[in-house]
């Protein structure tokens, strides 16, 4: 394995960790398709470890106000703060993806060696994305406008994109607009949800290197993929975010189609 491989593989789950085009589909299908090695399991964790510091640093201040408003709802035993609920809601929202890891790992694990079952998953990427831009109502709704029922809704399209191809961060921000949420704000919440679901499954592949499964990686490689995966994550949520207050989620759900078909069709790999 040569640095500018880790340095590569940083690049593309930075991107595609906050695109909504999947991450696991294309961690999947781009070595299928280029016949590059298996990096491992101790280079995943890393480079999960990289799009979580993406994200934390971006989102800084807000996770810092919503930890402190959840703490004092705590004291308080109220829930007016609209930060204190969001980040209940965000907890009951982690609930069904955290269970889906854990019944279903299993399952989904063998789909990682399927690439045209993770080729059909990104054709129902691509119509999740359609869909939701096609279903959107002309009375948007705002986070602080979140019920419960909701957070759950948006939790369990999280817990199904486990299934490598269907985009995590497409799927929510999907489930978010079907429910009547604008764009952007459910970009906002589903970036915000990444952050405890990418740190249980980064933790859990820390528990799995711990017990001396997946070997290790050179301490370099570790560290060149890391970086690449955070700087590139932060461009990635920046982009988004911008993109999406000016234009709609057509362009990835057509890559997802158009990269989903040429796999399935075996025009490539």
């Amino acid at each position: 394995m040569s640095i500018w491989y880790a340095i590569l593989l940083g690049i593309l789950q930075g991107a595609t960790e906050f695109l909504p085009v999947s991450s696991s589909g294309h961690l999947v299908l781009l070595p299928h398709i280029f016949s590059w090695p298996d990096p491992g399991l101790a280079l995943d964790t890393v480079l999960h470890l990289g799009t979580i510091l993406a994200v934390v640093i971006y989102f800084w201040k807000d996770l810092w106000r919503i930890a402190l408003a959840v703490l004092g709802s705590l004291q308080k035993r109220s829930l007016a703060d609209p930060d204190a609920r969001l980040g209940w809601y965000l907890a009951a929202a982690t609930i069904p993806g955290a269970l889906g890891g854990l019944l279903l790992e299993d399952y989904f694990e063998s789909l990682f060696g399927a690439p045209k079952a993770v080729a059909g998953f990104l054709l129902v990427t691509a119509a999740l994305l359609l869909v939701s831009e096609y279903a959107r109502r002309k009375k948007e709704l705002a986070l602080t406008e979140m019920s419960w029922g909701h957070a759950l809704l948006i939790g369990i399209a999280q817990m199904l994109a486990i299934a490598p191809g269907l985009s995590r961060s497409g799927s929510t921000i999907a489930a978010g607009m079907l429910l009547g949420y604008r764009r952007e704000e459910s970009a906002r919440f589903s970036f915000l949800l990444s952050v405890p679901i990418i740190l249980g499954s980064g933790g859990y592949q820390l528990l799995k290197l711990a017990t001396g499964e997946g070997g290790g990686a050179p301490l370099l490689f570790s560290l060149a993929g890391l970086v690449a995966a955070a700087l590139t994550g932060f461009a990635a949520i920046s982009g988004l975010l911008y993109l999406i207050r000016r234009q709609s989620l057509w362009p990835f759900a057509v890559y997802c189609a158009l990269l989903g078909t040429l796999v399935l069709t075996g025009l490539v790999g």
